[in-house]
C-alpha cells in the first residue's frame, strides 16, 4: 500500500524506532513546529542577506550568508529525523507558515542594526526552542534526538553570539 493510501485510509506508517506511540507524537510533533521554525529563519536570513546595505554591508552580507546556510543545513536532519521515529513533518510553505512561531519581517526597508538585532534574537528564541524540545527527548529517552539538538543549540548559540558582537555599541 503506497504511503498516501495508507494515510488516506488512516493507517499508521508503524515506523520501527523503539520509541512509544506517545513519544512519536510529542517528538514529531515539536520537531516539526522547530523544522518550520528552521526554515522561516533560513528564509528571514536570506531576505535580510539580499537586503543589507551600509558601510559594513560585505561583512554582514558574508556572515548572513554563512548563517543561512547553516540553518537550511539543519533541516534535512530534522525533517528525517521526524521520518525515522515514525512521524510525518511539513510538505509545503503553507504548512510552514502555518506552524513557524518566527515573525515574518517584509518591510521595504530595515536598517541594517535592525536586521541584525532581529536575527540575534530570533537565534536566541530558536536555541531556547531546542533546549525545550532537548528536555522531551530526555523524558521519552531519545538519545539520538537529544545528540542532534546538542549541536543545533551550540550553533544557534554562536549565531545569536556574532550577531550580538556586531550589534554591540563599543566604549
Amino acid at each position: 500500500m503506497s504511503n498516501e493510501l495508507s494515510q488516506r485510509l488512516g493507517a499508521p506508517l508503524a515506523t520501527p524506532s523503539g520509541l512509544g506511540d506517545n513519544a512519536t507524537r510529542d517528538l514529531s510533533a515539536a520537531l516539526t513546529a522547530l523544522l518550520a521554525d528552521t526554515f522561516a529563519l533560513y528564509v528571514k536570513t536570506k531576505n535580510f542577506h539580499w537586503h543589507v546595505s551600509g558601510p559594513h554591508f560585505r561583512d554582514y552580507h558574508l556572515m548572513l550568508d554563512e548563517q543561512a546556510t547553516q540553518l537550511f543545513a539543519t533541516t534535512d536532519p530534522i525533517a528525517e529525523r521526524v521520518r525515522k521515529i515514525g512521524g510525518t513533518t511539513i510538505r509545503s510553505i503553507g504548512d510552514i507558515a502555518a506552524k513557524s512561531r518566527v515573525l515574518d519581517n517584509d518591510a521595504p526597508f530595515v536598517d541594517a542594526g535592525d536586521m541584525l538585532a532581529e536575527l540575534r534574537d530570533d537565534n536566541g528564541e530558536l536555541a531556547r526552542r531546542m533546549r525545550a524540545v532537548h528536555e522531551l527527548c530526555d523524558e521519552h529517552g531519545d538519545i539520538a534526538t537529544a545528540s542532534l539538538l546538542e549541536n543545533w543549540i551550540d550553533e544557534a548559540e554562536q549565531r545569536r553570539w556574532f550577531l550580538f558582537e556586531v550589534t554591540r555599541h563599543g566604549r
